[in-house]
């Protein structure tokens, strides 16, 4: 329900009533005035880059090049190199019969000839093993009947296929349907979204004693990233988790947000730094390193604001900022050592720490909260000085996020628990291949098979 102060509404009030109306309007219209002045960017805030339109985003900042696009005359060739003669499946030899000016008829072989090769696709055919199992009965009257061999599965998909079809959906990101019709207009295999729900159960089973391996390795960890995106679990909300380390990754989906999940994967042993955003379920953890991502976009925010001393200090902020970058950069790239980076890192240290202190004395509500926040816990700054290995922004974690949301933006989250184990177990499985360089879909045909001969399950942690 809504009232609108009207001058009739207002003239039957008291004098005083009157002038602390009129002074109320006056505020509300003036923070109106600075909400809509504020248009909030991914450049400026933590809306992700997708969230604005292509043609709204500003010219870059560097000219544009006068080149064409493509290759640039004189380039160096790159070519599919020639795989040898013998691994070829069948050799064409093509000689020529008559001569291409007079006619003149030709013989004999070139020694040397040009080479010319074709990729294909073979025409894919499912492998399909019969067994038949015969049932004897025994002069005692009990039917006996042949047990199925060690290894074959009691359902009809075998490791590969149960790998291909969890594989499809957990690494290229298809719905049940699409991997269906894959299913049966490719590789010429019966198949239904229900048989595909099936499938997905049994990879969840095969993998999880690696995702359990993995979580477990977590709390021993000298340092981790995480973050954390929004998701569905049927239509609740949902939070997906990511626990990046050096040599793998763990994700998990849980109903909250809250400190209990990482009390749950990190436990209370837990001792290493962690690089995080702001959100302060982080912050009982004790040793973090705050994105530098996210505060440059914060600062831009001051940049962008209306107000010339937010706008001031926001300039005065930055400014370090890309000094800390530029030096970061040749630290990264090896043309600084860290002994080099933190000399040089000195001097920005302190301004940016003299700069958040004005802010915090400004008398700027804009400006007081947001630096009095990052003055109190000042040294979470500068963390990635003091720890060997950790980066001044939380960039991997986001990178390792990236591909799950964009799987939760086609499949709008999952619809049970049983799905969310399922997200959770082939997110940390491909993107910890990725990290080790191994095929993904190996690993997950190795563990489908380990199952079925209920052996142990293929380990990650070794790497």
């Amino acid at each position: 329900m809504s009232l609108e102060v009207t001058e009739e509404v207002i003239a039957r009030q008291s004098p005083e009533s009157q002038a602390i109306i009129r002074l109320l309007l006056s505020e509300l219209e003036k923070l109106r005035g600075e909400l809509a002045a504020i248009k909030k960017t991914p450049r400026n805030s933590s809306l992700p880059p997708s969230s604005e339109h292509p043609h709204a985003k500003p010219a870059a900042m560097q000219p544009k090049s006068a080149k064409r696009r493509g290759g640039q005359p004189g380039h160096p060739r790159h070519e599919r190199a020639l795989i040898p003669v013998e691994n070829c499946q069948e050799v064409i030899p093509c000689q020529p019969t008559n001569c291409r000016r007079c006619g003149r008829q030709l013989a004999g072989s070139d020694p040397a000839p040009l080479r010319h090769q074709v990729w294909e696709v073979p025409e894919i055919k499912p492998l399909v093993t019969e067994y038949q199992r015969h049932r004897l009965r025994c002069p005692c009257g009990v039917t006996t009947c042949g047990p199925l061999p060690p290894g074959v599965p009691s359902s009809q998909a075998g490791p590969r296929l149960v790998a291909l079809t969890a594989l499809l959906m957990g690494c290229f990101r298809q719905s049940k349907r699409r991997v269906a019709l894959f299913l049966e207009q490719v590789l010429g295999q019966p198949c239904s979204p229900g048989w595909v729900v099936k499938l997905q159960n049994q990879a969840t089973a095969a993998l999880r004693p690696t995702y359990d391996e993995l979580a477990q390795q977590l709390p021993t960890q000298e340092r981790l990233g995480i973050d954390e995106t929004p998701t569905k679990e049927a239509q609740a909300k949902a939070w997906l988790w990511g626990f990046v380390a050096t040599t793998f990754t763990v994700f998990a989906v849980r109903t909250t947000r809250a400190a209990t999940v990482l009390e749950e994967l990190l436990g209370e042993a837990f001792s290493g730094a962690v690089h995080c955003d702001r959100a302060k379920m982080y912050w009982y953890l004790g040793r973090l390193q705050w994105c530098w991502a996210h505060l440059k976009r914060d600062f831009q925010a001051l940049v962008d604001d209306k107000d010339p001393q937010v706008k001031r200090l926001g300039h005065d902020l930055i400014r370090p900022t890309k000094a800390l970058f530029r030096h970061w950069a040749r630290c990264r790239d090896g043309t600084l050592t860290r002994r080099g980076l933190k000399r040089l890192m000195k001097p920005i240290r302190q301004e940016v720490e003299a700069l958040l202190l004005r802010g915090v004395f400004s008398g700027n509500a804009r400006l007081q909260g947001m630096c009095q926040e990052l003055y109190d816990h000042r040294d979470w700054l500068w963390t990635f000085l003091e720890v060997e290995g950790m980066e001044p922004t939380n960039n991997a974690s986001e990178r390792a996020l990236r591909h799950a949301v964009i799987w939760r933006k086609l499949s709008f989250g999952t619809q049970s628990a049983r799905g969310s184990r399922f997200v959770e177990t082939m997110l940390t499985v491909v993107e910890t291949c990725r990290q080790q360089s191994k095929n993904a879909f190996a690993l997950i045909s190795a563990a489908v098979q380990d199952h079925f001969d209920h052996h142990t399950a293929p380990s990650l942690t070794g790497a």
